[in-house]
């Protein structure tokens, strides 16, 4: 009940306070039970890596109809994109993605590099094919970090160029890699600064670690998107979001 949470707390559907789930091999009856439990907190559930291209297709046709049925964005992972690149199926990526019935798709470059005018092209093709796009900024390397600069930079052209998110590298396991240190703690003045120079409505910081969801929450509020969730997460995140956990109780009401 909203009476017992957070006011300021955002309602699906919804442009900001985005939760995004990963999913790196749920079968049918788990996924099931995630929306059923969970759908209300949930706005995207990406499918990790490249696990979509051994995982039978009706199975990914059942989970594009659950997650329909129950207001979710389903979509596969960038590296997925990346790999289609690398061997020159990014076209024929795309049309199988419409065949299966996706409506979004993520573009990265955390192995392949792409210059700026190609990255924008290969975002704008993805439109044109009738698909939103998020991408994704930072490397997959073990302690890869992307300059101030060039993330700001890199941002912007991505939102020029029509993507609707732009996700901040953490992989899944949100240590030592871009804002994380080796025992996955942020850097909180880089962040700080980040937040001064974007659109923080358009950016998923990926925070697989409760104490990573807190501290953007700390630093962005409560309706910071946050991705990489796991699925027996996506309650205990939104309860951060609510004030429902002691790690921010007293971060949205006041007891004094």
């Amino acid at each position: 009940m909203r009476s017992w949470g957070n006011p300021d707390r955002s309602f699906k559907p919804r442009a900001n306070g985005i939760t995004m789930v990963m999913d790196k091999g749920l079968g049918i009856g788990a996924f099931k039970d995630l929306l059923s439990l969970a759908a209300n907190h949930i706005d995207f559930i990406k499918l990790g890596f490249g696990t979509l291209a051994i995982t039978p297709e009706e199975v990914t046709r059942q989970k594009l109809a659950m997650a329909k049925e129950y207001g979710v964005h389903l979509y596969p992972g960038g590296t997925f994109f990346e790999v289609a690149y690398l061997e020159k199926k990014n076209n024929a990526y795309l049309q199988w993605l419409k065949v299966l019935g996706f409506e979004w798709v993520e573009i990265s470059s955390g192995i392949v590099d792409y210059d700026q005018s190609e990255r924008q092209s290969l975002i704008q093709s993805a439109i044109k094919e009738q698909f939103h796009v998020i991408t994704e900024i930072g490397k997959k390397q073990a302690g890869s970090t992307t300059e101030l600069s060039s993330l700001v930079h890199q941002f912007s052209k991505d939102l020029d160029a029509g993507a609707s998110y732009v996700i901040v590298e953490g992989r899944e396991t949100g240590e030592n890699i871009g804002i994380y240190n080796k025992q996955g703690e942020v850097d909180t003045s880089y962040v700080k600064q980040v937040l001064q120079m974007i659109d923080n409505n358009k950016c998923i910081w990926e925070t697989p670690k409760k104490g990573q969801q807190v501290t953007l929450m700390e630093l962005a509020g409560c309706n910071v998107n946050l991705g990489n969730i796991a699925p027996a997460d996506a309650l205990s995140v939104e309860a951060l979001r609510q004030g429902l956990r002691a790690d921010t109780l007293t971060l949205w009401r006041d007891y004094t």
